[in-house]
């Protein structure tokens, strides 16, 4: 990843648990640094740029108007993501996730991929990709902790997409599912408080 945006300098780093940022599509790492102030302070973020250009912003894959996908673009890019977090795991205590829009997919594609890699994972007002290969290849020995938070009434996400989601993770991982009418396709205060709960509840105590 050639651009990351830190909430603690380097030598304030080691040992901390590692929370990974993936923002939504057509936006960028500043969506996420933005979230900083509500994370846990014990935390280290690292808000980390999607590498596909999408107009003056980025993405991590193509996506269409029904959320449809190119899968080699998505092994692409989570092969990147893979081998910057390889890169970075030994400093940290821990490796969470979070992602917002395309990166709750993003994110729950990393830990469909490597399901003993992360602590935790934090997927906001997104989905979860619906793949064939992805459902053969995955194994979780145990249901990893997942925390959904949404508006109902999202006007962005496409109903089938959010089906499958609810599907998915009700089956494979162990689900804290909140949603917040009124917020649309946004992350607002009352969420990053029940986020941040969350966080500390499966990853600090």
């Amino acid at each position: 990843m050639e651009t990351v945006v830190w909430s603690k300098p380097e030598h304030e780093r080691a040992g901390t648990p590692l929370l990974v940022m993936l923002h939504g599509y057509g936006t960028d790492e500043l969506r996420m640094v933005n979230l900083f102030p509500q994370i846990p302070k014990e935390f280290t973020c690292a808000a980390v740029r999607g590498p596909m250009p999408i107009g003056d912003h980025y993405g991590w894959f193509l996506l269409d108007y029904f959320l449809a996908n190119d899968f080699a673009d998505v092994i692409s890019t989570t092969s990147k993501v893979f081998a910057w977090i390889d890169s970075v795991k030994h400093n940290h205590s821990s490796v969470s996730l979070l992602g917002y829009s395309q990166g709750m997919a993003m994110a729950s594609t990393l830990l469909r991929l490597r399901p003993e890699g992360f602590k935790a994972t934090v997927g906001l007002s997104g989905f979860v990709l619906e793949n064939d290969l992805l459902s053969l290849s995955e194994s979780f020995d145990s249901p990893p902790p997942f925390f959904w938070g949404r508006d109902k009434s999202d006007p962005v996400i496409f109903r089938d997409a959010v089906q499958h989601t609810e599907e998915w993770l009700n089956a494979n991982t162990a689900l804290t599912s909140r949603s917040y009418p009124g917020m649309g396709h946004r992350i607002e205060a009352p969420e990053m408080v029940d986020v941040s709960a969350f966080l500390r509840y499966y990853v600090l105590r």
